[in-house]
């Protein structure tokens, strides 16, 4: 295997795999194509490009095996093996997404390769088996057009497709026993325009039309194939239809429209070209595309990097809650000084060039959760298949932003709520039949923004959860006493299922059954500061619902006082806040309890729950603050000292060594220097459950 130079071989193996990575999800996404239209030219076109780009990339890194594998995949990609075996192409391009992943992370770990002997078998197979009769005739001669349209027509072209429209060429012969030719092409005319929108039609006029033979137009219509060639089979006036796909995936130029003027595209791709470099195969007829440019445009940069921005912007952010303290200071020892509003002045335009670069920073770090749902298809396909279910999965909210760390880490729980829906949650298809539901189940992903925090929803329209044999199911594990199991409610019941080692699951398979995926989607939305809801409903389906914050950077916070110390709570756990006396305190069964309004409130004291020292040497207080805080259906009373107020702070993580609590998930620092400690709500509850009963939560 051939090396480059040190300097700058790591650098160019990094960009390798990042873009491989989108060519795999790429061709993942086609393959699934494939499997719902398997003669869809473009798609197969896509499939080529994507090879051919993955063969150049991995000969130019020097890793031949992979090269040799894509050059021999890229063999049986042409339009007549495409044409006669196009429905078993879709289950070869998913099996060369497997190979090539494998491959790759082999690469990354600086070992062999595996053989991928399944990938080649499959490609011999396609290249040695001849063509069926049936499909062999599919490749009769087709009715000759030239569809040479003009620049003008091209972006048009180009724009609809764009704009999401299904766009066709189409050939029509005039049948030669017509005798009013005139009228004929009249008459298609009126068909095409409507059947969509004309945006091209050669001949253009009836006159010129009296001595042509064949009519070509371009069409975007929202028809179907088969629709749209019975009406343009005109008796005794049209002999011959040919209908494909317009080409437009070679001159992408509308990608740039309103970005970049024609002019510096062109100019950007001859630079890039003129630096491709020897290792890859470009194509001349795209190699000058405008494509490029776009490409050029665009900047990776390590996620390490953005990070390092970001803690010294919150650096500066404590310089700014620093200077706004030396100002009040000020303004009581000079207020009436001339120098105190030109102070004030230079301090509000630093704080708002401040925000402006906070909100610039997490911008910067924000993305699509479209990266993260893009994997999912292929898992229900794959999962489907494996448990000879027939399951759709439905997609929205896929333009939602979050940051990339929090999409990152809410990869795996989602992976294990989607294989559980599909597994679990979606029935067979004959039990779904005898309940009166399609044969086909669904699964569907959401998401979408709740104030400062980003809400995913996994939900299924499949048996739903039976809470009775919940309990059951909890007490044979040996979870639950069967007392405890009694006491518990129905949305307790299902609060099981992220219990350790619990699974709902009759047997074990390579799906599902262990018990611990549910646990990690718990554990992970902990460590996020999030919460993780379960609601189902007996025969109509299961929804969880997963709550994390927009950003782990920075947060709003409610300042209060324990002890003398200092902490703070998300102002997104905040329900309300009320002001009590010791006399309003109750105990229940040895807990302490509010009733505020027309619920019963368990009251929680920090330094009940973990080892807190008081460092307050003022007397105590006949009154007591009382902050509801909510976690996903819980509420319960923080009972706090004094409040201080709302601050924005910026996370500092805390290393094990110096906050062995689990109840403090970071700190913050003020600008005076003091030290705050960022309380863990879902840690909070959590020990609250396990010193109470649940049942005493409101």
């Amino acid at each position: 295997m051939s090396r480059h130079p040190e300097d700058r071989g790591g650098e160019l193996r990094a960009l390798f795999f990042e873009s491989a990575n989108e060519l795999l999800q790429s061709l993942n996404e086609a393959g699934l194509e494939l499997e719902s239209r398997p003669a869809d030219q473009e798609v197969i076109r896509r499939v080529r490009r994507a090879v051919h780009t993955l063969k150049g990339d991995s000969a130019a890194c020097g890793f031949n095996q992979l090269s040799e594998l894509a050059h021999e995949l890229e063999d049986v990609l042409t339009p007549h093996i495409a044409q006669a075996r196009a429905a078993d192409l879709a289950e070869l391009v998913l099996t060369a997404v497997d190979s090539f992943g494998a491959m790759l992370t082999a690469y990354q770990r600086k070992a062999e390769p595996p053989a991928a002997e399944a990938l080649h078998a499959m490609i011999r197979k396609l290249l040695e088996e001849p063509a069926s009769p049936k499909s062999t005739g599919l490749a009769a001669p087709q009715l000759p057009a030239q569809f040479a349209w003009t620049e003008y027509e091209q972006l048009m072209i180009s724009e609809a497709v764009h704009r999401g429209e299904t766009v066709y060429n189409v050939a029509l012969r005039i049948d030669p026993n017509s005798l009013m030719r005139a009228a004929a092409f009249q008459l298609i005319r009126n068909v095409l325009h409507g059947s969509g929108t004309v945006i091209a039609l050669r001949p253009e006029d009836n006159v010129t039309a009296a001595t042509v033979e064949i009519i070509e137009a371009v069409l975007a219509s929202s028809q179907p194939e088969e629709k749209l060639l019975q009406r343009c089979r005109i008796p005794s006036i049209v002999s011959d239809v040919r209908l494909e796909r317009a080409a437009t995936a070679e001159t992408p130029e509308h990608e740039l429209l309103g970005d970049l003027l024609d002019a510096q595209a062109a100019k950007l791709a001859a630079g890039a070209a003129e630096t491709a470099g020897s290792g890859t195969a470009a194509n001349p007829s795209t190699s000058g595309s405008a494509a490029t440019a776009v490409a050029e445009s665009t900047l990776r940069v390590d996620a390490a990097r953005i990070d390092a921005v970001m803690n010294l912007v919150g650096e500066l952010i404590i310089g700014k809650s620093m200077l706004n303290r030396t100002l009040t200071e000020f303004d009581k020892k000079h207020a009436r000084d001339p120098l105190r509003a030109k102070l004030a002045d230079a301090m509000a335009f630093q704080a708002r060039i401040l925000d402006e670069l906070h909100k610039c920073v997490l911008k910067i770090r924000m993305v699509p959760v479209e990266q993260l749902f893009r994997r999912f298809p292929r898992v229900v396909r794959d999962v489907a298949k494996q448990c000879g279910k027939d399951v759709a999965l439905s997609l929205s909210g896929q333009n939602t932003d979050l940051d990339k760390s929090i999409l990152d880490a809410l990869s795996e729980p989602l992976m294990h709520l989607v294989r559980n829906s599909v597994d679990h949650g979606i029935e067979p298809a004959d039990e779904r039949l005898t309940a009166g539901k399609p044969a086909r189940g669904t699964v569907y992903l959401n998401a979408y923004h709740q104030g400062t925090q980003v809400v995913i929803e996994v939900r299924d329209d499949g048996r739903g959860i039976d809470p009775a044999h919940l309990r059951t199911q909890a007490v044979e594990k040996g979870i639950l006493k069967p007392a405890e199991a009694k006491r518990l409610t129905d949305q307790e019941t299902l609060n099981l299922i992220f219990e350790s080692g619990f699974s709902t699951a009759s047997e074990v398979t390579e799906v599902s059954g262990r018990g611990i995926g549910m646990d990690v989607v718990r554990t992970v939305l902990d460590r996020l500061k999030g919460t993780v809801h379960v609601s189902s409903k007996k025969g109509r389906g299961t929804t969880i619902q997963l709550r994390a914050p927009l950003t782990l950077a920075s947060i709003q916070t409610l300042l209060f006082r324990v002890g003398g110390r200092l902490f703070a709570v998300p102002l997104s756990s905040v329900v309300e806040i009320t002001r009590i006396t010791d006399p309003e305190i109750h105990r229940i069964d040895q807990r302490e309890v509010l009733r505020l309004r027309d619920q019963i409130l368990t009251l929680v004291r920090l330094d009940h729950l973990s080892r807190l020292r008081s460092i307050d040497t003022e007397p105590v207080r006949k009154k007591h603050f009382v902050i509801v805080i909510g976690a996903a259906e819980k509420r319960f009373g923080l009972l706090v000292d004094s409040l201080v107020g709302e601050e924005e702070l910026v996370i500092k993580a805390l290393p094990d060594e110096i906050v062995s609590s689990d109840l403090v998930s970071g700190a913050s620092i003020l600008g005076d220097g003091t030290v705050v400690l960022i309380l863990n709500v879902p840690a909070v509850l959590s020990r609250l459950s396990r010193a109470t009963q649940l049942g005493a939560i409101a």
